[in-house]
Formats: C-alpha cells, sequence, structure tokens
C-alpha cells in the first residue's frame, strides 16, 4: 500500500538533502527502532522507502509519520521466514516501483536465556529471523532487481566480539550474518551489487521496551561499559547505513562498519570506562540527535 506525499521533512540528517532523490530502498523491520529511524532519514533525503514487517499497524503508522514529514512510502506485512512470502513481497515492489535500488535487512530479534534454557524452537525461531530471513531478502532483491541493475545491501548485525553471552542464539545468527555479508559482497561484485553490514553495539533503541522489567537495572549498568559513558541512539545507527548505500562508499563492500563506541575493546582491569560529563559534551562524542521522533526507551526515563 502506498501512502501520498504531504509536508516538508524534519529529519536532521547530516547529508545532501537530495541524495537518495528517485531511489526506491526496502527497510525491513522498518516499523520500529532502528529500522523506523532509518526509513526516516532515507525518505527525508528524497527515497522512496518499502517498509516490510509482521506488524501491519506498525507499518502504517511510520509511513504516517513518512508521509506527513513530506517523504515517500510504501508497506506490505511479510514474515521473513516464509519464503514464498518473501519472494512474493519483493515481486509486488519490483512490480510497483520498476526497480530496488537499495536494501536495510533489519528486522530482528531475539531475548535474554542462557544457553541452557533455550529450547529447539527458540534457537530455531531467533536463527529463522535473524539469519534465514535476511538470507531470503536479500537473495530476492537480488535475483529479482539487483542482478540486472545493480544496488546496495546492508545487513544490520550486532556487536559479536567477544559473543554474545545470554543471547547465545542470536550472536550466533549475526555471525552467520556477516559471513553471509561477506560471500555475498564477492558473489553478487559482478552485477555492481555491493554487500555490507553495520553492527550496533548498545544503542537506545524502541526495541529495548520489549526485554523484561527486570532487565533494567542490567541495562541502565550498561553504559558503564562503553568508554563514552554512554549508549549510542539510533540517528548515530542510521548515518552509518545511509553512508553505506551511498554513493560515497561506492569501492566498500564486504566489510562490517561498528557502531559501538569502542565498548568490544574494553578489557577487565582497565577501571572505569565511562567518561566524565564534560567529555560526553564535547563535539566529536557527544550525542547526534538527528531523528525529530525519537522517544527515549522507557528503561531509561526518569
Amino acid at each position: 500500500m502506498t501512502m501520498p506525499s504531504s509536508a516538508r521533512a524534519a529529519y536532521r540528517s547530516v547529508f545532501a538533502p537530495s541524495l537518495m532523490s528517485g531511489r526506491v530502498i526496502v527497510v525491513t523491520g522498518g516499523g520500529s527502532g532502528i529500522g523506523r529511524c532509518t526509513a526516516h532519514e532515507l525518505a527525508s533525503l528524497g527515497a522512496h522507502v518499502v517498509l516490510i514487517g509482521r506488524s501491519l499497524a506498525k507499518l502504517q503508522d511510520t509511513a504516517g509519520e513518512i508521509v506527513a514529514d513530506g517523504g515517500r512510502a510504501s508497506f506490505h506485512a511479510c514474515d521473513i521466514r516464509q519464503e514464498e512470502a518473501v519472494r512474493t513481497v519483493i515481486a509486488a515492489t519490483v512490480a510497483a516501483h520498476g526497480r530496488i535500488d537499495g536494501l536495510v535487512n533489519n528486522a530482528g530479534g531475539q531475548y535474554i536465556s542462557p544457553l541452557e534454557d533455550i529450547s529447539a524452537k527458540g534457537w530455531q525461531a531467533v536463527i529463522d529471523t535473524n539469519l534465514t530471513g535476511g538470507f531470503l531478502v536479500a537473495r530476492e532483491c537480488y535475483r529479482q532487481a539487483m542482478q540486472a541493475h545493480g544496488g546496495a545491501i546492508v545487513n544490520i548485525v550486532a556487536d559479536i566480539w567477544g559473543s554474545m553471552p545470554g543471547m547465545g542464539h542470536s550472536g550466533a545468527a549475526r555471525a552467520g550474518m556477516v559471513s553471509f555479508t561477506e560471500t555475498a559482497a564477492v558473489e553478487w561484485a559482478r552485477s555492481g551489487v555491493r554487500v555490507n553490514a553495520v553492527a550496533p553495539g548498545y544503542i537506545a533503541s524502541s526495541g529495548m521496551d520489549h526485554y523484561p522489567p527486570e532487565a533494567g537495572a542490567m541495562l541502565r549498568e550498561m553504559r558503564n561499559t562503553v568508554p563514552a559513558g554512554r549508549f549510542g541512539n539510533e540517528a548515530e545507527t542510521s548515518a552509518a547505513i545511509v553512508f553505506l548505500l551511498s554513493p560515497a562508499a561506492s569501492f566498500i563492500s564486504g566489510t562490517v562498519l561498528r557502531v559501538d563506541g569502542a565498548r568490544p575493546q574494553v578489557r577487565m582491569g582497565w577501571g572505569q570506562v565511562a567518561a566524565p560529563e564534560e567529555v560526553q559534551q564535547r563535539d566529536a562524542v557527544k550525542p547526534f540527535g538527528g531523528f525529530h521522533r525519537y522517544v527515549t526507551p522507557k528503561v531509561f526515563q526518569a
């Protein structure tokens, strides 16, 4: 379903306003969190964004926001774990727009659990969402559009350096997606397709609102393990994604761009790594507040 355009966008992107003009870019998981933010930024730069996700209501809300801000958006409900559903929705996108220039493979999900408590069903659900689903969407975008016309794909993974104790199913899936990214970058280069990944670290995103209340204290303490002394935000992640989709990254493929404030480099014995408040306000590291519709996750609200 396509939403008509109306007023002017208010996203404060660092990129040139017409950077993505005329491009059709698919964003999976576009109804919330990083996907929603990225869709807003891409639309503000002139792209027609095609939102894909399981929740029709969330997709419709995000598309409505984009239209209210002057952008162009359409949306399709789809379970990316279902091969035929993915094939159908990508075909519908190509039929409607004639091309797909970019893909933000963002849809994903996991839950907190030690390995010994993860059932086979739970393990498979996370693998299917975070690895198999991403593969299916990328494959169909390539087969149905990019193989003939080229394009750029950005897969969203995670901070897996040191792996993911407490979410081992997600760590395994994300590591698999990194490998897929590297392989696809080689195999699809002949068609003029670049494939990269963005690995968000601790990002204060709406996805945190789905964690159980008992995880709140842990989430609030996690900032102390980041050298910058804070969580990142959705706009800081979106900026990395947009860069990799842009012509400025035309010789970048098969790589992972970390957006994590150097957290994986922290080692035991280093001591307190959280930066003092005055350091966090310096231009090089202070938060970038580009997303005008951003809402702080409830767990961090006073």
